[in-house]
């Protein structure tokens, strides 16, 4: 079987979807492994490397697209769909929610277009998990950002000049991303808080040496996915009185607060914004799918009377080496757990449940019943 990996088309993108190491692996499956020339690039991987693991460069991108299953990171575009063949796999984050026009182009193109940010959060699929692996790196990113652009420095230090109290930081949501900033905030000597709907993420924060903040929302959960559930109006409106306490004493905000496939929910209103000392900074996570600031423009650093805001997108792009080891890596797994030794082909298993679960376009249809739900 031959697979083919491209070029991002997006130039704001610095990742690279597979390594030179995981090719290796590949070619050792019995895969037929082009790469498109350039590949590795941004990241400062030649052509040389992916040719000394067993793979071919291609610059021919429009003949390769042609290929049994195509790799990449982000979504094709219309040129790269018209170039896909019929009853190929496509294997990419194709954040189905809000790129529909290419999900039904996809569907008619007939191609089996899987989108690796549905992968299902079990203990099986953890190893093909991009949304959490890179999570991580936007975590941490997170905080050296507001550590870098802030006027004070994060750790306690007591001098003959007198003694300089740690920074707090705030982080709201303890997801895979929420954690990340709390441990990175706690190496770096800040004084942490964070908060989460979910009950049993209290421990979590325990466990990593910050003060979970404690509001009582009455019954909460969350899905079946790992995230929260939507709040209600009363509930959200509890939530925000305690983070306007909370924001005011704070120097450092980051939000990762999301819903699976929705909007997500406004927690830092501007009211709220306008309670906290001039020179604080808040850290959008959420800002690609809506934000979690009211205040914040995607692709931006803003300020309110004296805050700042930063709605930078992607933040694992500003650490590509390591974004590109741990996607590589997922993607691998992802191939080998479906991959027929003996035939030494790609299995498209519909009755796997990491299939069901990341499986959106197939012969002619869009099969995953919540996009296409949300696509009627």
């Amino acid at each position: 079987m031959n697979l083919f990996v491209a070029r991002e088309s997006d130039p704001q993108e610095t990742r690279v979807a597979l390594l030179a190491t995981d090719a290796a692996k590949l070619v050792a499956l019995g895969a037929e492994v082009q790469i498109e020339a350039g590949l590795g690039q941004s990241i400062e991987v030649p052509d040389d490397a992916y040719e000394k693991a067993g793979a071919k460069v291609s610059a021919d991108r429009a003949a390769s697209l042609a290929a049994e299953m195509v790799l990449r990171i982000g979504v094709p575009s219309e040129e790269d769909i018209a170039s896909l063949s019929p009853q190929a796999v496509h294997v990419s984050l194709l954040d189905p929610f809000n790129h529909t026009d290419v999900v039904r182009g996809l569907a008619q193109a007939k191609v089996s277009a899987i989108s690796l940010d549905l992968m299902p959060r079990t203990t099986i699929a953890q190893k093909m998990d991009v949304l959490s692996s890179q999570a991580n790196l936007a975590g941490y990113v997170a905080v050296v950002l507001a550590a870098e652009r802030h006027k004070k420095i994060l750790p306690m230090m007591m001098t003959p000049a007198g003694t300089i109290p740690p920074a707090r930081i705030f982080v709201i949501g303890a997801g895979v991303a929420g954690l990340q900033a709390i441990a990175t905030a706690k190496r770096l000597g800040a004084r942490v808080d964070a908060f989460d709907v979910r009950p049993d993420a209290q421990e979590q924060i325990r466990s990593l040496g910050a003060r979970p903040l404690i509001v009582d929302l009455g019954e909460t959960g969350q899905t079946k996915e790992g995230y929260a559930k939507k709040l209600t109006d009363e509930q959200l409106a509890r939530q925000r009185e305690a983070m306007a306490r909370q924001c005011a004493q704070s120097d450092i905000v980051i939000t990762t607060a999301r819903v699976f496939g929705k909007k997500a929910p406004l927690i830092l209103t501007n009211a709220i914004l306008d309670g906290m000392s001039p020179g604080s900074i808040v850290v959008d996570l959420a800002v690609e799918t809506g934000g979690n600031v009211e205040a914040s423009k995607l692709g931006k650093e803003v300020r309110r009377k004296g805050v700042l805001i930063v709605g930078l997108p992607e933040l694992q792009r500003r650490v590509p080496v390591p974004a590109s080891q741990m996607f590589s890596s997922n993607l691998f797994n992802f191939v080998e757990h479906f991959w027929d030794k003996e035939g030494k082909h790609f299995v498209l298993d519909r009755d796997d449940p990491i299939m069901q679960g990341c499986l959106v376009t197939h012969a002619g249809e869009i099969v995953h019943p919540v996009v296409k739900e949300a696509l009627a």
